[in-house]
């Protein structure tokens, strides 16, 4: 008497197709006889893919679940009417059903079988050697200083392939590549096999820090501190600018954290539109005064209006 398949496979008769297919490939890793040379493992084989050929189609489960092996028109593993025992290559055969992944993960590569079946045509050949391959990508974080972030330059980038090799490229670093930009340096990444090209390197960007300078997007900002003088009085000072400095005129009465924009004299990426400077103005307070200084404040102090009169009524 024929055995039931989900015996076969080990699987309830509630299984999902997804555990009807792992119980299968499973199976027919364990079973095949390319890789197990029991006695047994043909028969157990053949009884595997005619289980799985018939519960994996879910018309044929659905008629088996019903009618048994005559539900599901098949002899005990001995074929199914008006095609091969063997299924080689016949419509309808014990592997139609069968994926080209699943052959090739429980056949584990040989003779190249998934390629064939995906129509790659690059099969291992009778030599045993694997066919070409593209290497892997490989992903590295590099710091870079704000200046180079900011209008480019060139950064030497250390890597270490996956053999433990160290080498060292000199890599260009476009102007106005933000913290957590990327960057690919095509054939650089890990080697190929079989005389496959190498993957890709990977370049994760991130700016370190400038002393004085910080950026928005692609404008870019310093604090500038003047003396109350400077303030009430007015004045034109030179600031730094990411090239060159420009001579900036404070207006009289300029109040501490006031923006003097420098137009066009930020980040300039390549073909796009610059961005702005900004001088932030900082007022910095005396604290060592001599006494007639501080004397000559409180006067001056007494004539000033008061700047928070009615201004939290």
């Amino acid at each position: 008497m024929a055995r039931d398949y989900y015996e076969i496979l080990g699987i309830a008769r509630t299984a999902s197709a997804d555990e009807i297919r792992r119980a299968h490939r499973k199976l027919a890793k364990e079973f095949h006889p390319d890789k197990n040379k029991s006695p047994e493992a043909p028969k157990r084989f053949s009884e595997l893919q005619e289980a799985y050929d018939a519960l994996s189609d879910p018309e044929k489960r659905s008629q088996y679940d019903q009618f048994g092996h005559l539900g599901s028109n098949a002899n005990p593993f001995g074929g199914r009417e008006g095609r091969s025992q063997t299924g080689g290559g016949q419509a309808g055969g014990p592997w139609q059903n069968v994926k080209p992944e699943d052959l090739e993960e429980m056949m584990g590569g040989l003779g190249g079988i998934g390629d064939f079946f995906r129509g790659g045509g690059t099969q291992r050949g009778r030599s045993g050697r694997s066919a070409a391959q593209a290497g892997q990508n490989m992903e590295i974080e590099v710091t870079v200083d704000f200046m180079t972030a900011a209008v480019g330059g060139t950064r030497n980038v250390s890597i270490r392939d996956s053999q433990g090799k160290n080498s060292a490229i000199d890599v260009r670093i476009p102007a106005g590549i933000a913290s957590g930009g990327s960057m690919r340096v095509a054939g650089k990444g890990h080697d190929g096999t079989g005389g496959g090209p190498p993957g890709d390197l990977m370049l994760v960007i991130r700016v370190a820090p400038h002393s004085w300078f910080y950026r928005d997007g692609m404008d870019v900002s310093i604090d500038v501190p003047i003396t109350i003088v400077e303030a009430a009085l007015g004045t034109s000072i030179d600031v730094p600018l990411l090239k060159g400095t420009v001579k900036l005129k404070i207006p009289a009465g300029t109040p501490s954290g006031k923006k003097l924009r420098v137009t066009g004299k930020g980040i300039a990426p390549a073909n796009k539109t610059a961005g702005d400077f900004f001088a932030v103005i900082q007022i910095v307070a005396p604290t060592d005064l001599q006494p007639a200084d501080a004397d000559a404040l409180k006067v001056l102090g007494e004539k000033l209006p008061n700047p928070r009169e009615n201004r939290w009524v």
